[in-house]
């Protein structure tokens, strides 16, 4: 369980606590929008209404305390830029802050921000590639060269072992998991025989990927 100060409760931000939520963690929420406050209270441990670019507010918050501050201000890039800034002077150990364009994520890692979410382009990138091919049941981009991708077994493999299909040599990809009626089975060994309706979990650099599936 982890410490973590939220500042921003827009929709991007209530989606933050709300997972955060779910996992167990203790968060403190800060907006200055009463409505927005009230809205997070049953997903929060505390919440208070302020100006996070008010100095003296934010060092009332202890922010050393917190494991992680997570900057979600959407519509306001100074109060946003601002706030990330000052949260890395009162001694803020990671500050993680939200940017629209890459212009914002520059000046944000210039001045304090650890490390920097694009969710809507992150969001976009994940729909184009998971819509635009009809294999593609899940993604997550682990850096600029390598993904994962939930897809189904295919016809090919069917009925035939891990270590028959010999995938990791000839295609240079591995297969980290696989799921069967909603179920995951890990981990997956040679003798690990592929069904038709299973679908797997499958890692290696996107070349690869984009090569053999037809992505």
């Amino acid at each position: 369980m982890k410490s973590i100060l939220l500042i921003g409760l827009g929709r991007f931000g209530r989606h933050i606590a709300m997972e955060l939520n779910e996992l167990g963690h203790q968060v403190m929420a800060v907006d200055h929008v009463e409505e927005r406050v009230e809205a997070a209270l049953p997903f929060v441990t505390n919440a208070q209404i302020g100006d996070s670019t008010n100095a003296d507010f934010l060092e009332s918050l202890g922010i050393g305390n917190y494991d992680v501050c997570i900057v979600a201000i959407g519509n306001d890039f100074q109060s946003s830029l601002e706030t990330t800034s000052l949260l890395k002077e009162l001694g803020a150990s990671l500050v993680v802050s939200r940017a629209a364009r890459d212009v914002q994520a520059k000046f944000l890692l210039r001045n304090g921000a650890d490390e920097v979410v694009y969710p809507e382009k992150q969001l976009a990138r994940w729909t184009a590639i998971r819509y635009s091919a009809d294999n593609i049941l899940d993604y997550i981009e682990l850096d600029a060269e390598h993904a994962m991708f939930e897809i189904p077994v295919p016809t090919a493999w069917a009925g035939r072992s891990v270590g028959q299909i010999d995938i990791r040599k000839k295609y240079h990809i591995n297969i980290m998991g696989i799921k069967k009626d909603g179920n995951l089975n890990l981990p997956v060994s040679p003798d690990t025989v592929l069904e038709k309706g299973e679908t797997m979990l499958v890692l290696g650099r996107n070349r690869d990927l984009h090569k053999y599936f037809h992505i």
